[in-house]
C-alpha cells in the first residue's frame, strides 16, 4: 500500500531546520489532508520565520511546539496523538561538538533515547530517525553520538513489545547548500579571488534536500523496523566544486581539520556483512531483526551485497563533474548563480 499521510498527525523534532521546512512543503503538496504537522524545536525567532513561510491560516494543519529533545516531558507532552514521527534534532557543527562535548551528547544521545521513550509511551507508530555519513567509522564526536543514536533506535525495535511500532534510522551525506557546507562558504568566499582548499584529494558524498526528504518518506512507508536506509547518491571532488564554483579564483590548501575525513564513509566492511543492496538503496539490516531476513530480501528484492563491500565517497562509481555541480547549485541552491 503507498504511503498516505492524509488524515495523519505527525511531529518533526529540528523542524526549522532546512530539512524540516522542505520536509513541511513536500507534506503539504503531496498531502494537502495531513491532520497535523508539528514543528518541534527549542528556537522561537526561527520558529516565527518558519510561521511567516508557512502560516496557520493557510496552513491550518500546522503547529509551532517549543521545546527541547533534551526535555522528556516537554517530547512526551508534544507526541500526544501523534502517529509519525520525524527525528531531525542535532548539534551537529564538528568543532562546536568538540569544544563542547557533553552539550552535543546531552541533545544527540540523551535526547535520541527521550524521543524513543516518548514514541513507546505515547501511541506512536512510526519513527524515522535522521543519521549521517559521519556515523559511519566515526573520527569525530559528532559521529560518535550520531552512531550511538544510531544504534539506540536500532534497538529500539527490541523493546517495543506488542506495541504497532517500527524505528528505523536514514542515513546520507552532505546535502548541497545546507548551513556550514562547502558550497555556500565557495559562493561567499569567491568574491576574495581565493577558495581555501583542505586536500586536492578530498571527496564527499552529495544530496538534495529533496532526496533527504524522499529518503525520509520512503522509510516512512517500506520499514519493516531497525534498518538503517542508505541513498545511492553521487560523490563529488572538493576541487571540481572549488572549479565550479571560482574557475577563475586561486586554490590554496590549508590542510584537513581537525576530526574530518579525506573520504566519508556510509557503509563499512562490517556494516557489509548485514548489508541489502535494493533498486534506489542499500539497508543495513539490524543484527537482531525482529523478523525474517530472507522474507525481507525476496519482498524487496534485494540482494545481499558482496563480500568486502563498502560505500564511501571515494569508491564511488556516480561522481560529478564541474559543469553538473553547476547544475547542482542553480537547481538547488541559487537559480541565478554563475561561474
Amino acid at each position: 500500500m503507498a504511503l498516505d499521510l492524509n488524515n495523519k498527525s505527525i511531529l518533526v523534532t529540528g523542524g526549522t531546520g532546512s530539512f524540516g521546512k522542505q520536509f513541511v512543503r513536500t507534506v503539504f503538496e503531496k498531502f494537502p489532508q495531513v491532520k497535523r504537522l508539528v514543528i518541534y524545536s527549542r528556537d522561537e525567532l526561527k520558529q516565527y520565520e518558519m510561521s511567516q513561510i508557512f502560516p496557520h491560516a493557510k496552513y491550518p494543519a500546522i503547529r509551532y511546539f517549543i521545546g527541547d529533545v533534551r526535555d522528556a516531558e516537554r517530547l512526551k507532552r508534544a507526541c500526544e496523538g501523534i502517529d509519525m514521527l520525524v527525528h531531525a534534532a542535532a548539534l551537529k557543527q564538528v568543532p562546536a561538538a568538540e569544544y563542547n562535548p557533553m552539550e552535543c551528547i546531552k541533545t544527540n544521545i540523551f535526547g535520541a533515547e527521550n524521543v524513543i521513550n516518548a514514541a513507546l509511551d505515547c501511541g506512536v507508530k512510526e519513527v524515522v530517525a535522521l543519521s549521517t555519513d559521519k556515523a559511519a567509522a566515526p573520527i569525530n564526536l559528532y559521529g560518535a553520538t550520531k552512531l550511538c543514536s544510531d544504534k539506540l533506535f536500532v534497538a529500539a525495535n527490541n523493546m517495543k513489545g506488542a506495541r504497532d511500532l517500527r524505528f528505523s534510522v536514514v542515513r546520507y551525506g552532505n546535502v548541497i547548500g545546507s548551513r556550514g557546507s562547502v558550497v555556500p562558504f565557495f559562493l561567499q568566499q569567491r568574491e576574495t579571488g581565493v577558495l581555501p582548499i583542505t586536500h586536492p584529494d578530498m571527496t564527499r558524498f552529495n544530496i538534495s534536500l529533496e532526496e533527504g526528504v524522499d529518503l525520509v518518506l520512503y522509510a516512512l512507508e517500506h520499514a519493516w523496523g531497525g534498518e538503517i536506509f542508505v541513498p545511492k547518491i553521487p560523490s563529488y571532488k572538493i576541487t571540481e566544486v572549488a572549479e565550479a564554483i571560482g574557475p577563475n579564483c586561486k586554490h590554496e590548501v590549508v590542510g584537513i581539520r581537525p576530526g574530518e575525513k579525506l573520504h566519508e564513509a556510509m557503509i563499512t566492511e562490517t556494516d557489509a556483512l548485514s548489508t541489502v543492496e535494493l533498486d534506489r538503496y542499500y539497508v543495513i539490516l539490524p543484527y537482531t531483526p525482529q523478523w525474517d531476513v530472507e522474507e525481507f530480501i525476496r519482498h524487496f528484492k534485494g540482494s545481499r551485497v558482496p563480500d568486502g563491500f563498502y560505500y564511501d565517497s571515494a569508491n564511488n562509481d556516480h561522481w560529478l563533474n564541474a559543469e553538473q555541480i553547476r547544475e547542482e547549485i542553480r537547481l538547488h541552491v541559487d537559480p541565478t548563480f554563475k561561474a
